[in-house]
């Protein structure tokens, strides 16, 4: 059984911490920016350790710009300078990583404060994005579930908009399941993907694919990610190690990683296409996590499932298009287990 609490609240801005627990997994989330800011699970000798990178404040989550357990969105990972048409008229946002769009622009999910709503055993984070806002049409009813049975932790994302907009919504999680001992190196990962999308010097996808088989984004068996990023590849080299959409090619249980030392693994599902799997390059020693060390590159990865990135340009029928009166509903469910 799960049990939810609030434990924490600034009476001034409205910004809480919220406990979910059960004998399995102890998780925190705040209703800024639905951060997931704990998940305690045991390893193999059942000691707990925390396996997602974050902070010991809340300051520190609304100063951070690496996205760090965030909710991106009203549009996730990047968009082709910044513009899009949309029915005959064109929209413009903000340029906010490098020549291009990313997660939502200046202030996007990540940095807007949710009403919440505890039912059982789940939260109900709830935000209205307004006509407009970072450039967008149509006021976006938005709401996030987490949810926790078990040793599964499920987040799900519903919307609707007045009027015909883009949404592509994905958690920013970085994990890592030695506790912070060590790099992501040591992590052996499965994705079930047969392509990728190829990305240009600026992370953005240029339209072309790759079939992953005999490269070093095979990972259709387990593999070392260290052993990965060792190879020498002309597309790891543009994302400065792994940054690239993966195309999933089941519809689920797609994506598992793993730390054969502690025992632990996450089994990832999604309803969604896509996985955008980045090995923390961009970390720069610039953010202190909860440990009191800085966070350096590899010392986590993002496993942000998702529609395609800058589908809106690459899609005959881009899906990242949300009609006027539909439902958008994304769902991708975390569990957390150990391996004798």
């Amino acid at each position: 059984m799960t049990t939810i609490n609030m434990i924490q609240k600034d009476p001034q801005t409205g910004i809480v911490m919220i406990k979910m627990e059960n004998d399995q997994l102890k998780v925190m989330v705040t209703n800024f920016g639905c951060h997931l800011i704990s998940v305690l699970m045991p390893d193999k000798k059942g000691h707990f350790g925390d396996v997602v990178l974050g902070f010991s404040d809340l300051e520190t989550y609304q100063k951070q710009d690496k996205f760090i357990g965030a909710i991106a969105g009203r549009v996730a990972n990047r968009i082709k300078h910044g513009e899009f048409s949309l029915n005959g008229k064109d929209y413009h946002l903000a340029i906010n990583n490098g020549p291009n769009h990313l997660h939502g622009g200046l202030i996007g999910f990540d940095k807007k404060i949710f009403d919440y709503t505890i039912e059982g055993d789940r939260v109900v984070f709830h935000y209205l994005s307004k006509d407009k806002e970072e450039g967008y049409p149509g006021n976006l009813d938005l709401s996030i579930t987490y949810e926790l049975i078990e040793d599964t932790l499920t987040m799900r994302a519903h919307a609707v908009s007045d009027q015909d907009t883009l949404i592509n919504i994905t958690n920013h999680s970085y994990f890592n399941l030695s506790d912070e001992t060590e790099l992501i190196d040591h992590h052996e990962l499965m994705v079930k993907a047969d392509e990728i999308a190829c990305i240009d010097q600026d992370g953005l996808p240029d339209g072309k694919f790759l079939k992953v088989e005999g490269t070093p984004f095979d990972f259709n068996e387990f593999q070392s990610i260290g052993e990965g990023l060792k190879q020498s590849h002309s597309q790891l080299a543009l994302g400065k190690g792994y940054d690239h959409p993966f195309m999933l090619s089941q519809p689920q249980d797609q994506i598992c990683l793993r730390h054969p030392r502690s025992g632990r693994k996450l089994s990832i599902s999604t309803n969604l296409p896509c996985v955008q799997v980045y090995t923390a390059n961009y970390l720069d020693e610039t953010l202190i996590g909860k440990k009191g060390h800085p966070y350096k590159a590899r010392e986590g990865i993002c496993l942000e499932t998702q529609y395609m990135p800058d589908e809106i340009h690459l899609a005959k029928e881009p899906k990242v298009i949300l009609r006027k009166g539909e439902s958008y509903d994304a769902v991708t469910a975390y569990r957390f287990e150990v391996e004798k």
